[in-house]
């Protein structure tokens, strides 16, 4: 990185992409299905008043990241958070409530993601994933995360439920389908926005998957963990990789400055 990449990257509002990001990531989409999960099973709130509270959680979020300067980790993370247990329940309210099923969804939600950012790209001429430092293109970022992980969940399900590959062969397929979007990434000359939003939808249903993995019935090829003790220990393990993750992005910072 430049000193201008560094300038750059210091007005934005996102994280830089890195194998800790992905990191991270992941660890959120898992947190997004066992969190949600736990509210809408365990507490028994359904699928409806699960996405309402989520949702009023995911503006609150979305409200102190867009009218804050620059990059906090805690916000930022805590927003891709959000849409995680909202992407779940809302999913989850239109495959199950609606009777949609996983293929319809998915489908709706496929479209929906290329909508946002066929939009993105009309109005502001670009579609970015780093950089993101004016207030449009940081909303079409959130808009498309938001839309991409309600996409992934029915993704998830489809491919456990309706392929019947199981909990943890649906975790194989994503992670191999995310391995293959990196060697795009580094062999080819694909846009790199193209692969960046392709894994950012892949990395959805593989936690979903995950989280499922942890606390679906043994009858059901899950290993029936508690939900909300899950929730805790993924978030836990969040912080800590957040944390981790700023430091270096501050050690980074410190070398280009210099």
């Amino acid at each position: 990185m430049n000193k201008d990449d560094g300038a750059a990257q210091a007005l934005s509002k996102v994280p830089q992409v890195t194998l800790m990001f992905w990191g991270i990531k992941i660890l959120a989409t898992t947190l997004g299905e066992t969190g949600g999960d736990a509210v809408t099973m365990s507490m028994k709130l359904g699928y409806a008043e699960g996405s309402l509270i989520f949702l009023v959680f995911f503006a609150v979020a979305l409200l102190f990241q867009v009218f804050s300067e620059g990059y906090h980790p805690a916000r930022y993370w805590a927003v891709v958070a959000a849409t995680t247990t909202v992407g779940t329940t809302m999913s989850d309210y239109l495959d199950r409530t609606l009777a949609l099923g996983y293929i319809r969804s998915s489908i709706v939600l496929f479209l929906g993601v290329l909508l946002v950012l066929f939009i993105w790209q009309r109005v502001m001429g670009r579609i970015e994933f780093e950089g993101i430092a004016d207030r449009r293109d940081e909303l079409f970022y959130w808009l498309t995360i938001l839309v991409s992980n309600t996409l992934g969940t029915a993704l998830g399900d489809f491919v456990a439920d309706d392929l019947g590959l199981g909990f943890q062969l649906g975790a194989l397929l994503f992670g191999v389908l995310i391995v293959a979007v990196a060697i795009a990434y580094y062999k080819t000359s694909i846009s790199p926005n193209i692969l960046f939003w392709a894994a950012y939808v892949l990395t959805r249903p593989l936690g979903a998957t995950l989280g499922d993995t942890l606390t679906k019935p043994l009858a059901h090829g899950g290993l029936a963990l508690d939900r909300i003790s899950s929730s805790l220990v993924i978030l836990a393990l969040m912080v800590v990789a957040i944390t981790l993750n700023h430091r270096a992005e501050q050690r980074r910072a410190v070398v280009v400055a210099s």
